[in-house]
């Protein structure tokens, strides 16, 4: 058995050609027409030893992924700073 990879092209090709019906039935069927905003199930069990620190255990999973910003800036400050 070999591995052959359709030319990117050609994939693209196929996706663009697509029937522009079919997709706004998918879209009809598929598509939610309303947001979902309920968080009853959202917990943050297992994110931190039980009883530790949260926010510390938040802090050190962005410094692991290399995303803690140590600069002291708030994120008002990041948000509303002049481009």
């Amino acid at each position: 058995m070999t591995d052959i990879s359709p030319d990117p092209m050609q994939v693209l090709r196929t996706v663009l050609e697509t029937d522009n019906d079919a997709l706004s039935e998918l879209d009809e069927e598929c598509s939610p027409t309303k947001t979902c905003r309920n968080m009853v199930g959202v917990t943050f069990d297992g994110f931190a030893e039980p009883g530790s620190d949260i926010g510390a255990a938040w802090r050190q999973k962005l410094a692991r992924e290399g995303k803690l910003r140590t600069s002291g800036e708030s994120l008002r400050d990041f948000v509303l700073r002049s481009p």
